[in-house]
C-alpha cells in the first residue's frame, strides 16, 4: 500500500529545539511544507551524520519554507542528553520529536516491530499534512540533506504548477516539462 496522499495522524509529540522542551501536533504540521525524517536512534553511528547534514542545510530547508522535524522513538528527555553530549547534534537548530509510543513511525509504516525503532523513513508533507514523497531505506545506510531539499523543492513546484513536471535532476529555476501527447516518445 502506497503512502501517498496519506493524510498524518492526529498526534501529540514532545519536542526537543533549542535547549527547550514543546509540544508538538497535527496543527504544527498544517500550513507549511514538512518533512518528518525518522531514524533509528539517539546515540548511534550512521543518524549523527545524517542529523548533522540536516543541521548544514537547515537555513536552505527555511528559505523554502519547509520545517524539519526528526524523529526517533527516543524521549525527549534522550534527545536533549545526545544533545549535550555530542558536537554535531548539537548543531541542530529544528525540533526532534519524541515518539516513544511509536505513533508517528506506525502510522507512516516505518516501525520495525521486531527491533522497537523507527526505520530510516523520510516524508515530505504538502501544507495539508498529506505525504507527497517518501523513501524507506536500510537502517545502516545515510541519506542526503541536499538531495531531499531537491526533491520538497520539486514537489512544492509542481504544487504550485499542476500542469508541470520535473524532471530528473530538476533544480529551481530549469525548464519544466509540460506533458502533453506530442511528447509521448520524444523524451
Amino acid at each position: 500500500m502506497t503512502m501517498l496522499q496519506h493524510e498524518i495522524c492526529d498526534f501529540k509529540a514532545q519536542a526537543f529545539q533549542n535547549n527547550e522542551f514543546h509540544e508538538v501536533t497535527k496543527a504544527d504540521l498544517l500550513g507549511h511544507w514538512s518533512v518528518l525524517f525518522f531514524y533509528p536512534a539517539d546515540f548511534t553511528f550512521v543518524c549523527p551524520t545524517e542529523l548533522e547534514d540536516l543541521a548544514a542545510a537547515y537555513p536552505e530547508f527555511q528559505k523554502a519554507g519547509c520545517e524539519i522535524y526528526s524523529v526517533s522513538c527516543d524521549t525527549h528527555f534522550v534527545h536533549k542528553a545526545w544533545h549535550d553530549a555530542n558536537e554535531k547534534i548539537a548543531k541542530i537548530a529544528y525540533p526532534m520529536l519524541a515518539d516513544p509510543t511509536a505513533q508517528l513511525a506506525k502510522d507512516l509504516d516505518t516501525y520495525n516491530e521486531a527491533d522497537g525503532l523507527a526505520e530510516r523513513g523520510t516524508f515530505i508533507l504538502n501544507p495539508e499534512g498529506k505525504v507527497v514523497a517518501y523513501e524507506v531505506i536500510s537502517s545502516n545506510v545515510g541519506r542526503n540533506a541536499d538531495e531531499l531539499l531537491r526533491r520538497v523543492q520539486a514537489s512544492q513546484f509542481v504544487y504550485e504548477h499542476g500542469d508541470q513536471v520535473c524532471p530528473s535532476k530538476w533544480q529551481p529555476g530549469e525548464e519544466t516539462i509540460e506533458p502533453s501527447l506530442d511528447l509521448v516518445g520524444q523524451l
